[in-house]
């Protein structure tokens, strides 16, 4: 991880379920504006440690790579950031997907995590594409992105239900330098 990032990321582990609970029930309304719909088990201890334990699957299975971001005064867990719909072979591409605390939005926190995340994606992974959807409206999400070296690409039509309503995304993508020969 780099000098003079305020946060890191690491994956999730057991310990780490209470504090995840608590950031997801307390953002629960703030999040749902953003994301699929959450049946209310979501928020329990079980489906909590569930998830975690799938993380760890989707890890070791290559299908998935998901982190908690921290802050590194404290260490308190202030988000979440994962590479998804990992895809190989001619492709070497993957999803990405974040959230952030609401009580932590506008401090640079996303856009250090992300790049982070694009780091790991690019020179672990060695991957050659990650692809991002953003809701045309939510423009620091889209911020986030852009400082993190994404670009447009376009509008994906009604590509995701949120809230039970079919939502148009900004596409953003960002390649990897390393692999453009």
């Amino acid at each position: 991880m780099e000098k003079n990032k305020q946060v890191f990321i690491r994956p999730l582990n057991e310990q780490d379920i209470e504090a995840s609970l608590d950031m997801q029930r307390r953002n629960r309304e703030f999040f749902e504006k953003y994301s699929m719909t959450r049946s209310d088990d979501f928020y329990t201890k079980q489906a909590q440690a569930k998830r975690i334990r799938q993380q760890k699957e989707d890890r070791s299975n290559d299908a998935g790579y998901s982190f908690g971001i921290f802050k590194k005064k404290g260490d308190e867990l202030i988000g979440a950031i994962s590479l998804f719909q990992i895809l190989r072979d001619d492709l070497q591409s993957a999803f990405i997907g974040y959230f952030l605390d609401k009580d932590h939005n506008g401090k640079g926190y996303a856009t250090e995590a992300v790049e982070l995340i694009v780091d790991f994606a690019f020179c672990e992974l060695k991957l050659h594409r990650i692809e991002a959807g953003v809701m045309p409206h939510n423009l620091a999400s889209i911020r986030v992105l852009e400082k993190a070296g994404f670009h447009k690409e376009g509008i994906a039509r009604k590509n995701v239900k949120i809230n039970g309503k079919w939502e148009d995304h900004q596409v953003l993508a960002i390649i990897n330098s390393g692999d453009l020969d």
